[in-house]
């Protein structure tokens, strides 16, 4: 028999639920009784704690009592609010070098004539500015049903569309972080050829957009715009030419073994619970160790959540330098957040609190927990390549669709994605591999859900042993295996550019 609550580290001041408890459950080994009901995933306090002391969970400060807490008290938003406190950073004390293995995993990837390695194949269709999204779309619509049964290896035709790129400042910030994620979707391995289809008129010009990222238009990148093909009409029936002057030369590829370092892996979480830093975020953690032992990249991101744990990352930095980039996004997003008259702590989300999270620093140290325990060897700003080998940081915010964004704009071919109230995402042209952190979950929604994690909460599996579940998987995926999200054919809707100014 399992206990039915779980204590995470020694210091810690509260355990986490494993089940539904009632009053008068008694916790053994803690020597307290449940005074009230306490739902899953939740907090029960060990000791008395006073009102304004720390409330500790994962070793760590997640919050200060606003009121008396006695032994066996639920501790939730009623009780526990945010808190700031000094954070220690030692930059590079937990750093280690990485014990790279003497053979590394393989998995069967595209090998373009570059040298670069996808682990999708698809043509897509990007757009300059939303008032060219219908004539995108009308383009991808075409090749929807048997339009592709003469092209096995193509995966799909996919247009990528967003609401931005006019009534910005043509100099500005904005424009050039929407260049420069167009710009990485237009170089990614997993797209053999590429569109991008303006209005005419718009603040971002092709050609600018073109000169800034250094694309080269030919065979396999082609760029036009509505105003000089005659309109609608003319528009779709122009790209739907030249997508079926691409397809032949797509579908020649095959796939081959390749070394596991070019997997580039971006990290994410969404509808986070109480169980999320206990199981599947931990045992992804322990995936990407061995990814980063192989060779490979993970790139953890969402700023906004990491902030009150960031000083655990910097502490594995292998360089001042790199922790300073940290600090210095975190000192950003203090600004940017303070000029938009909001706060850093106002996180979690109603799904997060309503699964045992309460304030933005638990939330924080368990979303940490997915970036494992190499050491940290860049800081990116939004979008930028990851080129560096090995843990890298990318400065992204919490919104899942505009962070993962970011991470496939810089590289990324794989995401894995953790939740414990349920997502529904998909992330094309990268396959999303979903994580339940519960069993619950995975039962309700397996059809969306790829592994459960949840074995680990019910003492059923250790979070090493996940890890390497979700390691083999993430090797399948990268080598041509469906997600849940590819079968239900989510990923067109969830391309989100990060809008930083104003829309004037």
């Amino acid at each position: 028999m399992t206990s039915p609550a779980i204590r995470i580290h020694p210091a810690d001041n509260v355990v986490i639920a494993r089940r539904q408890l009632l009053p008068g459950t008694v916790l053994e080994g803690e020597g307290i009784t449940v005074a009230a009901m306490v739902p899953p995933g939740h907090k029960v306090a060990t000791r008395a704690v006073a009102a304004g002391e720390p409330v500790v969970r994962y070793g760590q400060i997640i919050g200060a009592a606003t009121a008396a807490i006695a032994p066996g008290q639920h501790v939730h938003v009623h009780n526990l609010a945010f808190s700031a406190f000094d954070r220690a950073h030692e930059p590079g004390v937990d750093a280690r070098p990485t014990a790279f293995v003497d053979a590394p995993a393989t998995f069967n990837g595209i090998v373009r004539a570059d040298g670069r390695v996808a682990t999708r194949n698809y043509i897509g269709i990007l757009t300059s500015v939303n008032c060219s999204a219908t004539v995108a779309r009308g383009i991808a619509d075409h090749f929807r049903g048997d339009a592709l049964a003469g092209y096995p290896n193509v995966d799909g035709v996919v247009a990528l569309t967003h609401g931005m790129g006019c009534a910005t400042a043509s100099d500005g910030e904005e424009l050039q972080v929407l260049r420069r994620t167009l710009g990485g979707y237009a170089r990614h391995a997993n797209f053999a050829a590429i569109l991008i289809v303006g209005l005419g008129c718009e603040t971002n010009q092709i050609q600018g957009l073109v000169a800034q990222e250094g694309l080269a238009e030919g065979a396999n990148l082609a760029t036009f715009s509505i105003q000089d093909s005659g309109g609608t009409a003319k528009t779709v029936a122009r790209g739907v030419a030249l997508v079926k002057s691409m397809l032949p030369d797509a579908n020649r590829v095959t796939r081959q073994p390749v070394p596991a370092s070019h997997l580039t892996v971006g990290l994410q979480c969404g509808g986070s619970d109480g169980y999320s830093g206990i199981s599947a975020n931990p045992a992804l953690g322990a995936a990407v160790d061995r990814l980063v032992r192989h060779g490979g990249t993970a790139i953890l991101s969402e700023t906004p959540e990491v902030y009150g744990g960031e000083h655990l990352l910097t502490r594995r930095a292998v360089s001042p330098a790199v922790a300073q980039k940290l600090i210095d996004r975190i000192r950003w997003w203090e600004a940017y957040t303070a000029r938009n008259q909001m706060q850093m702590d106002n996180n979690p989300s109603a799904g997060n609190k309503a699964g045992g999270l309460t304030t933005i620093l638990e939330k924080s140290l368990g979303a940490i927990a997915k970036g494992g325990t190499t050491a940290l060897v860049d800081v990116l700003e939004f979008a930028m390549p990851a080129t560096a080998r090995g843990f890298v940081f990318m400065d992204t915010p919490g919104y899942d669709p505009v962070s993962a964004t970011g991470q496939v704009a810089g590289g990324a071919n794989l995401i894995c994605f953790t939740t414990g109230r349920g997502s529904a995402y998909g992330c094309a042209p990268s396959p999303s591999l979903k994580l339940s952190t519960n069993t619950a979950l995975w039962l309700r929604q397996e059809d969306d859900i790829d592994i459960d994690c949840g074995g680990i909460v019910d003492g059923l599996e250790t979070v090493d042993d996940a890890g390497e579940r979700i390691f083999r998987l993430m090797l399948a995926t990268a080598s041509g295996q469906r997600s849940k999200s590819e079968l239900h054919g989510y990923g067109q809707n969830e391309f989100v550019p990060w809008q930083l100014g104003a829309v004037m």
